[in-house]
């Protein structure tokens, strides 16, 4: 092992004791003492199964995690013991990933849009691949960092109706002028990246983005480069209730690549799955500290409160209205964790912490009765809801207990710190926990409610 990961950093969950079961416990404590704090439990183990997934599904692809997405320190380290690289935008999260060790040839400077003294930063720390989609990018890059490997970022996105301030990548049209301009700039361009972001969920913008990838490898041909490595971004989605599930997406990426970069090509492929990797692994617990009830003279017609909003549901931290899933109810000792037919709902809306300005959460939600001290868990909540800072809206950063299933430990320790290159050692890995992931299913939190109109 390289020793990114050990057995101190994560509690682990034997056979018949779930993750869920931590919850409860953990809960237990709370609710007898006076500790009211908001914390996650990460399923690392699942982190582990989406691995193994992403390996089958996508054998010639290389994951490079979005550190943006979740820089949990559990997280960070398992990926690194499982040999992904890291897609950083910024000094902090290139700082963080080489602290526990990751070299800079396993690091991606992915922003688009970067500040010259983190192009130093990388520079001096050896961090050399990193992408352009303009020419003050590019200029930038040119000045601070001669060593750089740059990939040219191309929109993935043909439609007209997007807004050119709103879209990152350049458009085919402009490709030729970047290249001519790296190339009299004396920067190294080696390949291209493309980011689909929620229209990965279409499977068939992959194929479209891959063609004009591979049109611009021939521009860059034309023009004397060595093109070698393609981005295909993100996109993959964390949960299965979506439009698309992984494996279609996945049969339709090795389809384009089979045809635009087929294999002994020379053609290296990376990607960035952030949300896939770690949505459905972290359920966040956060406490109910203020009720206010509305009186029945004062809701509408319709039986709710002003335009549908509902009596208000105070937390103890702040939690973004783009992150929330619906919540279920742990109240007390009452294990009323999906709401029973006998008890009556109210239509309730959910708050962060009275003054902050983002203090909405959710509108017009159908809640048990709930009182002072009750929690409500919020599953499917790994992506983009872990803070940077130690401070959230004044609150302390949420604790996170970690906790792996001892089968998926063993699957960790089988990796040795670098994904499977043979294709006999990838089926070693994925072939013989086939049955174990399916006589272990339990060991994994399940989605308490998939988050409504995130992707």
């Amino acid at each position: 092992m390289n020793g990114y990961l050990s057995e101190s950093d994560f509690l682990m969950v034997e056979e018949g004791f779930t993750t869920r079961d931590l919850l409860e416990n953990l809960l237990g404590e709370l609710c007898q003492g006076s500790d009211q704090q908001a914390f996650f439990v990460a399923d690392l183990g699942d982190v582990v199964k989406k691995h193994l997934r992403f390996l089958k599904a996508l054998p010639r692809v290389k994951p490079y995690f979005p550190v943006k997405c979740n820089g949990s320190e559990g997280v960070i380290r398992l990926l690194a013991e499982l040999g992904a690289g890291f897609a950083c935008a910024n000094k902090a999260e290139i700082t963080r990933v080489q602290g526990i060790g990751v070299p800079a040839d396993r690091i991606f400077y992915s922003s688009p849009c970067k500040q010259v003294a983190h192009v130093r930063y990388a520079a001096k720390h050896g961090v050399q691949l990193m992408t352009f989609d303009n020419e003050v990018e590019l200029s930038k890059v040119a000045r601070s960092h001669p060593r750089a490997r740059m990939l040219l970022g191309i929109t993935a996105d043909s439609s007209s109706s997007a807004h050119p301030s709103m879209t990152f990548g350049t458009t085919l049209k402009s490709c030729r002028h970047l290249l001519e301009a790296a190339k009299e700039q004396a920067v190294e361009v080696v390949g291209i990246s493309f980011h689909l972001g929620s229209r990965g969920l279409e499977p068939q913008a992959f194929a479209q983005a891959v063609a004009g990838a591979q049109l611009v490898f021939d521009m860059g041909t034309e023009l004397g480069y060595q093109m070698h490595l393609l981005d295909i971004g993100g996109g993959f989605p964390g949960t299965e209730d979506t439009r698309a599930r992984f494996e279609e997406i996945a049969a339709v990426v090795n389809s384009a690549l089979d045809l635009y970069f087929p294999d002994g090509s020379g053609v290296e492929i990376v990607a960035r799955p952030g949300r896939y990797y770690v949505t459905s692994a972290f359920t966040f617990a956060v406490s109910i500290t203020a009720l206010e009830e509305v009186p029945m003279e004062q809701l509408g017609s319709d039986g709710r409160w002003d335009s549908g909003t509902g009596p208000p549901v105070c937390l103890s931290c702040p939690l973004s209205p783009l992150l929330a899933p619906l919540p279920e109810e742990e109240s007390g000792s009452r294990k009323s964790l999906v709401p029973c037919p006998e008890h009556p709902s109210h239509s309730s809306s959910l708050r962060g912490p009275p003054g902050q300005a983002e203090d909405r959460i959710a509108d017009g939600l159908e809640l048990p009765e709930l009182h002072v001290g009750d929690w409500l868990l919020f599953g499917n909540m790994g992506a983009y809801s872990i803070p940077a800072s130690a401070q959230l809206g004044g609150c302390p950063q949420p604790h996170v207990t970690y906790a792996m299933s001892r089968m998926a430990w063993k699957a960790v320790q089988l990796f040795q710190g670098k994904p499977p290159q043979a294709e006999d050692d990838r089926e070693s890995l994925c072939t013989p926990l086939s049955c174990g992931w399916e006589m272990a299913e339990t060991l994994c939190v399940p989605p308490v409610f998939a988050p409504t109109g995130i992707i």
